[in-house]
Formats: structure tokens, C-alpha cells, sequence
């Protein structure tokens, strides 16, 4: 643990919270302009969550709010840290990183509030960025230091080859990766995701992370990849690329499963795995679980598509709850086709509601486990908590900047 902040610091930095509260983003988005000035520092970033619709500054600029509002309060942040650290392990962030982050950010305040920016407001906020710094370097080593131990585990990036690829809807395909080397992989937690690093032709080198849709085993990942509407934009560069390009044979580098959102395998209780769209992969991985390890633990797959067409995994999903009397799955399509039957293809036209879930699965045993777009799970986190169910019941996945966190987690707290 770091050492405590200083009282003076403590109450300079929440002192900048009316600042922070209108020149957030502005600082953010020139903390960034001044850190992506340094090439390598730059390709250590997800860059689809920047640029003109990148939602990355203004996530930091919440989390940056949150920080500086729970200064004397951290413990509510302490789930939000968690899954930075393990985004940042994802990403392959090292310790010789954070100076970088640090100067860019220090300068970034000098830069929008000018004379506002007094020299102790800077010794302040340098000294909070690096006791935020130093406990996520702190509890990344601890993750580093998992992963390289375990077996089939690595650091870095590891070559893994693509063995197969599956169509699963118009939209949404399947790519089965075995390590290059031969060896066996790390077993994940189900729901974690992988982080990948792709060097697109013309433009240089993406990040990403995609979770794992299939159950931990020594072999083999499956990842199950929307690809997303063509545009110039990084948010569908790599998803494009790999649906158009990535074929048996294909290597790509990969870092070791990550992240915080997993299901719980030592509990017995009765789990409601709920997702939209393509929110439904690291539900896959936790279905598969359940019904190769605990079959007697009851468990509902509850999805949302759109329709037949981009609804993926149907059949794999059906097969996996089939003759198994404690796990079913109920498929609601919001606007199904002349196609799509009822009864077969899907359970109920419109939306996954909370008061649906309450009336339908056991709200005062079950952990809901829920991942798909922010409206989704905003809806339902919400909608669950009103009924009454406990926010230690309520677990979510959501695919975007791990920093939005840190502002979640004081509300979810409050």
C-alpha cells in the first residue's frame, strides 16, 4: 500500500472538484493530445474508445471527478479499480508507463486552467495520480505474476493460430485459437475476455479485447466477434478485419484472460445469465460451465436480439440446456421477422425487462449476471435494484473504457 495522502492534499484536490466538474473533459481531451504525441505510448491504447466519437476522455473525465469526490472515501472505488487493473493487464501496461500518464495529465491541467493551476493544486493532483498509480501497479504485478505461474500461462503477447472459424448470424462469427507453440492454455474464469494486438495494414496497431465464449479447458479459446458497420472509424477496424481476413492458419497475438466479471463456480445458488446482442459471449462460456461441471445448479440463459438473422448461437445454446431439468433458455426478439416462429425460433417478442426477470426467476436467491449495450444494463441494473434485488446480486460486463467505472461505482455505492 502506498502512503496515506496528506490531509492538505486531500482537501486541495477535492477543492478542484467545481473545476474539475466543467473543464473535465477539456483536460482529459489535452491530456490525451499531449500523450498520443509519443508514438509507442499511444499503441498501448484501445483506440477505438477515441477520436470524435471515442468515449475514452469523457470516461476519464468521470473517473478523474470520482477520484477527486471520493478522495477521503476510496473504498467505494475499490470494485472500479479492480477492473482497471485487470483492463490494463489486457493491455499489457507496465510500470514505465505510468510517468508518461502522469506528466500528460499534470501538463493537461496547466493547459486549461492556466493561473487557476497554482503550483499546490499541481503538487496535489501529482501527488493523488501517483498513489492511484501506485496501487494499480501494485495489484497489476500481483495479476502479472498469476498469470505467468499458472499452467499454460504467459506474459505478453503469445502467438496463437486460428484452428477454425464459424459463422454463427449474419453478423457474429466463431474463431477457435490454439497457441502456436504447441502448449496448453491458461485455464480462464468464465467470463473473462482476452486481449489481442492486431497490426492493421495502413493503419498501424489496434488493441482490442473480445471475451472468451466457451468453457476453460487446456487446449483452446473460442472468441465470438460482432463485426461492426464499416467505417473509417477504429471502433470497426479490427472487427472487419477479422471477419474478412482471419481464416484457419491465421496467427494472432494474444495476452493471457483478464478481467473481473466471471461467475461465481464455488456457490450452489441459482445464477440468471441475461444479455443483448453480442453481450451474450462471456454468458456462452458461463452456460457451458455450468452444464459440463454443475448441471444441477440452476441457471437461466435469458438473451435479446434483434431478430433471426444476427441472434447468434442459437442452436449451440439450445443444445447445452437440453435435457437438463435445472437449466433453461428464454430468447426474446425485439423485432422478429416473417421468418423467425414462435415457440421455436424465440420465446417472446420485445424487450428483457427487470419486472420480467423478478417474475420469472428466483429474485431472492439468484446472482444476475448481465452484459450487453449501456442502455441494457442500465435498464436492468436499475430496474433489478427498485425490486429490491441486493447490488452484490448484480454483476455486469459492459464493452467500453474501464475508467466509465470509477464513476459508476460511487452510485452504485450510494
Amino acid at each position: 500500500m502506498p502512503a496515506p495522502l496528506s490531509p492538505q492534499t486531500i482537501a486541495t484536490v477535492k477543492a478542484t472538484v467545481p473545476a474539475l466538474e466543467t473543464h473535465g473533459l477539456a483536460i482529459t481531451r489535452r491530456m490525451y493530445e499531449r500523450l498520443f504525441e509519443n508514438v509507442e505510448i499511444r499503441d498501448l491504447f484501445n483506440q477505438s474508445h477515441h477520436g470524435e466519437t471515442g468515449s475514452q476522455p469523457k470516461a476519464l473525465a468521470l473517473a478523474v471527478l470520482a477520484y477527486a469526490r471520493n478522495i477521503d472515501n476510496l473504498g467505494v472505488l475499490t470494485s472500479a479499480v479492480e477492473r482497471i487493473a485487470q483492463k490494463h493487464v489486457a493491455l499489457n501496461i507496465l510500470p514505465e508507463h505510468y510517468p508518461h500518464v502522469a506528466d500528460a495529465l499534470l501538463a493537461a491541467i496547466r493547459d486549461v486552467l492556466g493561473e487557476a493551476a497554482t503550483p499546490e493544486i499541481i503538487t496535489a493532483w501529482g501527488e493523488a495520480y501517483w498513489f492511484l498509480a501506485e496501487l494499480l501497479i501494485g495489484r497489476e504485478a500481483t495479476i502479472y505474476r498469476d498469470q505467468a505461474t499458472k499452467t499454460g500461462g504467459w506474459n505478453g503477447w503469445r502467438d496463437f493460430v486460428v484452428e477454425s472459424v464459424t459463422p454463427e448470424s449474419e453478423t457474429i462469427r466463431s474463431f477457435v485459437l490454439v497457441p502456436a507453440d504447441g502448449g496448453p492454455v491458461l485455464r480462464h474464469e468464465p467470463g473473462q475476455y482476452l486481449g489481442f494486438l492486431v497490426d492493421l495494414p495502413g493503419r498501424g496497431v489496434m488493441k482490442r479485447n473480445y471475451s472468451i465464449s466457451c468453457a476453460p479447458n487446456d487446449r483452446a479459446y473460442r472468441i465470438t466477434v460482432k463485426r461492426e458497420a464499416a467505417t473509417a472509424h477504429p471502433a470497426g477496424l479490427v472487427s472487419n478485419w477479422l471477419h474478412a481476413e482471419a481464416k484457419a492458419g491465421t496467427v494472432l497475438k494474444v495476452a493471457a484472460p483478464a478481467g473481473d466479471f466471471f461467475l461465481d463456480r464455488e456457490s450452489a445458488e441459482p445464477v440468471v445469465l441475461v444479455s443483448g446482442g453480442v453481450g451474450l459471449t462471456p454468458m456462452v462460456s458461463m452456460l457451458e460451465s455450468i452444464a459440463a461441471e454443475t448441471p444441477e445448479r440452476s441457471a437461466w440463459f435469458v438473451h435479446g436480439a434483434l431478430n433471426g438473422r444476427v441472434h447468434a448461437m442459437r442452436e449451440h445454446v439450445r443444445g447445452l440446456v437440453a435435457n437438463q431439468a435445472s437449466l433453461s433458455a428464454h430468447i426474446v426478439y425485439a423485432e422478429p421477422e416473417p421468418q423467425d416462429r414462435p415457440g421455436e425460433d424465440f420465446d417472446r417478442e420485445g424487450l428483457i425487462t427487470a419486472e420480467w426477470l423478478v417474475a420469472n426467476t428466483p429474485s431472492e436467491r439468484a446472482t444476475y449476471y448481465l452484459c450487453g449495450p449501456k442502455p441494457f444494463l442500465a435498464a436492468l441494473a436499475n430496474g433489478l435494484a427498485r425490486a429490491g434485488v441486493p447490488a452484490e446480486r448484480v454483476r455486469f460486463e459492459f464493452f467500453g473504457p474501464a475508467d466509465e467505472l470509477l464513476d459508476e461505482a460511487p452510485r452504485q455505492a450510494a
